[in-house]
């Protein structure tokens, strides 16, 4: 909690407006104690909105209540007029680069800005999880849950990354053995892309059997892990429920759920996050003169079949959890939380059921409202600060004014931010000269990363496979890659190294002169290097007998920015995450290559 002058006497209020006043700073801060008196409290139970006095201490409320006596030496915070709610929940967010915004300590400060104080990442590969636990505890941030990813070959969310990021399963051993493969990254849930139907606007991709997504759920309650499901039609929507999972985190769009998929959904205890804020009419298919082609009139009928969906299954005790898809497309991180509750209502919930969504029901639904989600003694003091009614007019969730975590005022006035909120990515680390030798028998580096498999992205994908040899000649240990590229324009393949766990640190290599690795093979390749902000390749050409090939930096070109539209970055040389080698070949082509002994020069 941000510290103020020492008043003259604890417990008193400040002369004019939301005011704060208390002792001096406290020896241990897990003693520090908060009042919040004055504010009309929407505790997020069922009970309805009443005046009175939060008391928060060590970061839990301790009372609440209408006449709850202010301790001693507490910091006092008045709130009249205004409202008080929980911290909000979105259940499921994506931290992309390619987002808005897309760096971790940005997204971060948006989420708290829009009075977000949980959320679920969806979007990162296992290898992440604990350096970014480890960035987030450096700043001021919500509770962010990691998620893992699960998919069939050839579905929805296996159309990117390697099985590294998203876990490819087709069967029910399959299943259970990738989860537990998963349980050394220690996931908060896992979330399965059970459905192919990509919306009825591209090509489907398929969907996993009801035994497989049984199995996944099984698993991981096993292991005290929820599941959340990509699912979008209604057929699925039943197959859900049937699998026993716990979180439907779509909406359901190719027709009107039928009275026994309703039943199925909220017999099985399944919860209901429809992201109405990735979906939503633009202004341009909306009114009198909205666009009318083909592609129009179906996301239209779409978002019809979302809206009445959501109605029945509200209608029908399903509890409605809060979601937003925020960092694809244009869901904007934080704004896009706030949003999905005036979409809840514009779809016919009311206020009041569109702050539980986004408050108590996810919590419910996460398996968290034992320790968050309402206003209740024993929680974690997660609060928001509103300038208004939001049960009355939901709008009024913009006009937020303060917002703590764990007790800790993180924005508005006499918020202190850390200066990691201010920094666009972790400080680099030096680089050192050997990335990999390929010795180590684990699959990971000689700076202990997890190898990463690069393949174009898309329905058909490039097949990779690597594996150890010997070099010749006692040289130890090499890779040997095998591509067959996919049936489409421009296929590829290889292999990247990343420089950190998980891609997460940059490394400065601004004390070497380029890229050096032996190599053998037959025709072109591509040595590329990552950075954080975007890719850049050089090309190379290796022959079947070895060779030391060496790539000055200067070499290097840009060709993918890391955001679309962005510009073509300037090397800087201090923000590589990843190095690696790949090839393009011809549609159904073949290529293979060996490498050894990648570094840097």
């Amino acid at each position: 909690m941000a510290r103020f002058r020492k008043m003259l006497a604890a417990g008193t209020a400040m002369a004019a407006g939301l005011g704060w006043t208390g002792p001096a700073a406290l020896a241990n801060p897990g003693d520090e104690i908060v009042a919040i008196t004055g504010a009309t409290i929407f505790d997020a139970t069922g009970t309805a909105p009443f005046r009175g006095t939060v008391i928060v201490r060590g970061g839990r409320i301790e009372a609440v209540g209408a006449d709850v006596r202010i301790p001693p030496r507490a910091t006092v915070v008045r709130a009249e007029g205004k409202a008080l709610l929980p911290g909000f929940i979105d259940v499921h967010t994506h931290w992309s680069p390619a987002g808005s915004p897309r760096t971790l300590p940005q997204i971060a400060s948006a989420y708290l800005e829009s009075g977000v104080t949980t959320v679920n990442d969806f979007h990162q590969q296992p290898e992440a999880f604990a350096p970014r636990r480890a960035w987030l505890a450096g700043i001021e941030a919500p509770h962010v849950n990691f998620v893992a990813r699960m998919s069939t070959p050839g579905g929805h969310g296996a159309d990117w990354g390697d099985t590294s990021t998203t876990k490819w399963v087709a069967t029910a051993e399959s299943a259970r053995r990738e989860v537990q493969a998963l349980q050394p990254y220690k996931p908060d849930f896992i979330k399965v892309f059970a459905d192919g139907w990509r919306y009825g606007q591209l090509p489907e991709e398929t969907s996993m059997n009801v035994e497989t997504l049984t199995a996944i759920a099984e698993e991981a309650h096993k292991n005290g892990q929820r599941v959340l499901t990509h699912t979008v039609t209604v057929e699925r929507g039943k197959l859900a429920a049937q699998a026993g999972i716990d979180v439907i985190a779509h909406s359901i769009q190719d027709g009107v759920l039928d009275d026994d998929a309703v039943a199925a959904i909220r017999k099985a205890g399944t919860s209901y996050a429809p992201t109405l804020a990735i979906y939503q009419l633009r202004p341009d298919e909306m009114g009198p003169g909205r666009k009318d082609d083909e592609a129009t009139r179906l996301r239209i009928r779409k978002y019809g079949y979302a809206e009445e969906n959501v109605r029945k299954l509200a209608a029908a005790g399903v509890p409605i959890a809060l979601g937003t898809d925020a960092g694809i497309g244009s869901a904007k991180h934080g704004i896009s939380t706030l949003q999905e509750m005036e979409l809840l209502v514009a779809a016919g919930l009311t206020p009041k059921a569109a702050l539980l969504a986004g408050t108590s029901n996810s919590a419910l639904a996460l398996g968290l409202l034992g320790d968050r989600g309402t206003i209740e003694k024993g929680k974690r003091a997660d609060l928001v600060l509103i300038d208004g009614a939001p049960w009355e007019t939901i709008g009024d969730v913009r006009k937020i004014e303060r917002v703590f975590v764990d007790g800790k005022l993180v924005h508005g006035a006499g918020a202190r931010r850390s200066p990691g909120n201010l920094a666009t990515a972790l400080p680099a680390v030096p680089a050192a000269p050997l990335i990999d030798d390929f010795e180590r028998t684990d699959g990971r580096s000689t700076l202990d990363t997890l190898r990463l498999v690069d393949m174009d992205g898309g329905v058909e994908r490039s097949r990779v496979v690597t594996n150890r040899v010997t070099h010749p000649g006692g040289g130890g240990n090499a890779l040997a890659f095998a591509v067959e590229m996919s049936p489409k324009e421009k296929p590829e393949g290889g292999v990247l190294v990343p420089l950190s766990r998980g891609s997460v640190t940059p490394v400065d290599a601004r004390g070497f002169t380029g890229v050096r690795l032996d190599m053998r093979g037959a025709g072109r390749y591509l040595v590329v290097v990552n950075t954080l902000a975007g890719e850049w390749t050089a090309s190379v050409e290796a022959k079947e007998d070895w060779t030391e090939l060496r790539v000055p930096f200067s070499a290097l070109v840009p060709t993918r920015p890391r955001r679309e539209n962005a510009p073509v970055p300037a090397w800087r040389g201090d923000d590589l995450v990843q190095v690696g080698v790949v090839v393009m070949r011809e549609a159904g082509a073949s290529a293979w290559g060996e490498i050894d002994n990648l570094g840097f020069y």
